[in-house]
């Protein structure tokens, strides 16, 4: 009883420090409540793609809304080939799913909208003649999405699975997804799938559902992922990464808040 005791005592000290990010960040930031009200108006990051006529592809992240955005992000993708004159969006939003329609929306829209009240952030991005390659391949991997008519909040597969697996499908990207993306690590034991390239394309990682994993790449450094809940440490960019508060340090800096209205910065 008393090996029990010290045992379920260990795990609950494991589980509140995990939340103790999102604990503060909730405490500190301003949630929405009323969706309806909350902007939706470009953030005015994006290029104007009639006076950059190469083709750019950009990678976004803006807390969730509400009280998830205490514990992570919302990520998309926009892309335009050369001469385009609108950005095409790529995303999953899960509320889809329950009105009997697939999660995956793939749109014209302004690729840098707030989310629900939160800015966006541009947390990678690639430009020039060759990306018209890139994109096509997002575009592709896109619409062959195996989840697209399932979507979990938690543990996944959701929006930043989905951004994965764009990822992986474009590693000239080097996607290092911020540890606050929930479902980034999700992957489907149900098929066998418990290894994978990172997001990144730089590594590999091991997951079961996204629940309990490890990942270490080359962009990314070393994570571990427990209740999908991720702790890790990116010693070639000088910098940790905490459940809730995101990373800190390093070129990519500190992650917006819930209703953050800071200049977004772009990763170099």
């Amino acid at each position: 009883m008393n090996t029990l005791i010290k045992w379920l005592a260990r795990v609950s000290a494991v589980i509140l420090i995990l939340l103790a990010g999102p604990i503060t960040t909730l405490m500190a930031g301003k949630s929405n409540t009323d969706w309806w009200n909350a902007s939706r108006e470009p953030a005015g990051i994006a290029p104007d793609p009639s006076a950059h006529p190469a083709a750019i592809v950009q990678v976004y992240a803006a807390r969730a809304f509400s009280w998830r955005g205490a514990f992570g992000v919302h990520t998309w993708i926009s892309a335009k080939k050369t001469n385009e004159l609108e950005y095409t969006v790529y995303e999953v939003i899960g509320w889809r799913v329950r009105g009997g329609l697939p999660a995956v929306v793939i749109h014209q829209e302004a690729p840098d909208r707030y989310w629900f009240g939160n800015k966006p952030k541009i947390i990678a991005e690639l430009r020039g003649d060759s990306v018209d390659d890139v994109i096509d391949r997002i575009d592709t991997a896109a619409r062959a999405y195996p989840y697209k008519n399932s979507y979990t909040v938690w543990p996944g597969p959701n929006s930043n699975t989905f951004i994965a697996w764009l990822g992986r499908a474009a590693p000239e990207l080097k996607l290092d997804l911020p540890p606050t993306a929930i479902g980034k690590d999700w992957l489907d034991a149900r098929e066998g799938h418990i290894v994978a390239a990172t997001p990144s394309g730089t590594g590999y990682q091991f997951s079961l559902f996204g629940l309990v994993g490890v990942l270490a790449g080359v962009e990314e450094g070393l994570e571990v992922n427990l209740i999908g809940l991720t702790v890790g440490v990116d010693p070639l960019d000088l910098a940790i990464k905490l459940p809730g508060i995101g990373r800190l340090g390093g070129s990519n800096g500190t992650e917006p808040k819930p209703s953050d209205t800071a200049t977004a910065q772009q990763r170099p």
